[in-house]
């Protein structure tokens, strides 16, 4: 029976998965397999029984990713699991960012013994918004959430232009062929009445909303953040609202500079918070998560590349190594000296990472701990795990 530890509350629906294939849920002994949502792993120590981290949603910043590639441990994401649930968000803040329903909501709690449609006839000019319909939306990223913002809205009869370094056939086909792609990020602050971004927080991307973008944005314009923490340099954006450069920022992620701030609406990190969200991101871990403990198949990895081959033979083994040149050569050596067909052969690489997977028929009698420790002991193998069908 394999031990999967869990941070945070996970949905039922991913553990029952994972219970009904006989894991056992933080047991007493050494976990095989990390499944969390937004707990801090930087500051946990991560057991060397560990074979995988996965995590129930998009982003990734609060696991030790470089940490974990070194030691041949694959981490896990659950890319539009919550995509459904951060997009409906994203056109509610789209709309709070058209007309001041915050400030009307808070007018109306505070009026008393009076018309509330009277009073605030009478203070109409304060509540007074403007309309999405003819607007420029600047969607920046245009992966699983920002696809759909951007198609709801062309919907509401908005300009949408779009900009994603890595546009491809999969993104291509999720976009409305109304939407106009851009060939720079400058191209859309520059053009666009409201600017979303939907782009994962990496190294590359901390601050990638800086002084300098924000300075080519329109002043009336708003910027909307349900992406990820760190993506927007609040202390930037704050200046360029007090400057009367920037009209709103609304961030699903809080700062102190941030606080206090009428121009400021911050909700806290709910993007991803809807039963159905996180019911679909917990099975999507769990299942990934099992399908690598049982079968060495790598789904949806941040670090690793993904290889999902279907388990037909009686053995696999997987080799987690650094791309470097000659690795195959090296590994098929020393099944080959064992006198072991190998049956099929997958390898592909991303990065400074690679992934070798071997399909067997047959391990002499013993042998299962020594093929292990020899392709172990080759120079650049990170983690080398066998896997044995139960069909």
């Amino acid at each position: 029976m394999m031990n999967v530890k869990t941070y945070n509350a996970i949905s039922h629906t991913g553990l029952d998965y994972l219970k009904d294939r006989a894991y056992e849920i933080n047991g007493d002994q050494d976990p095989d397999g990390i499944l969390l949502r937004s707990q801090d792993l930087h500051k946990e120590p991560i057991p060397k029984s560990v074979k995988a981290v996965v995590r129930a949603g998009a982003g990734f910043n609060n696991i030790p990713v470089a940490d974990l590639s070194k030691r041949g441990i694959p981490v896990f994401n659950t890319p539009g699991g919550n995509a459904n649930a951060v997009k409906e968000l994203t056109i509610a803040a789209l709309i709070m960012a058209a007309r001041p329903i915050v400030g009307a909501i808070n007018f109306s709690n505070q009026v008393r013994g009076g018309d509330v449609s009277l009073r605030t006839e009478a203070n109409k000019g304060g509540y007074r918004g403007t309309e999405l319909y003819e607007k420029t939306l600047g969607v920046i990223g245009l992966g699983n959430v920002g696809s759909k913002v951007a198609n709801i809205a062309l919907a509401f009869g908005m300009k949408v232009i779009g900009y994603d370094p890595g546009l491809n056939a999969n993104t291509a086909w999720r976009v409305d062929r109304h939407i106009t792609h851009a060939k720079s990020v400058d191209e859309v602050l520059q053009q666009s009445d409201f600017v979303t971004v939907h782009i994962p927080y990496t190294k590359e991307n901390h601050h990638f909303i800086s002084a300098d973008k924000l300075a080519e944005m329109k002043p009336n314009a708003a910027l909307i953040n349900f992406s990820r923490g760190g993506i927007v340099d609040d202390e930037a954006a704050v200046k360029a609202l007090n400057d009367d450069k920037l009209r709103m920022f609304i961030t699903d992620f809080s700062s102190e500079v941030l606080f206090d701030n009428d121009k400021v609406i911050i909700t806290p990190h709910i993007g991803g918070s809807t039963v159905e969200a996180e019911d679909t991101s917990a099975l999507m871990a769990a299942k990934q998560l099992d399908d690598y403990l049982t079968s060495g198949n790598i789904v949806n990895s941040v670090n690793y590349p993904d290889i999902n081959e279907p388990f037909t033979t009686k053995y696999r083994l997987g080799v987690l190594h650094n791309n470097v040149p000659n690795m195959i050569g090296q590994i098929t050596k020393v099944v080959g000296e064992l006198d072991l067909n190998i049956e099929e052969l997958s390898n592909r690489a991303v990065g400074d990472y690679a992934y070798t997977l071997l399909a067997l028929n047959q391990l002499p009698l013993g042998q299962e701990d020594n093929i292990v420790d020899n392709l172990a002991a080759i120079e650049n193998v990170l983690n080398v795990e066998l896997y044995q069908n139960q069909d």
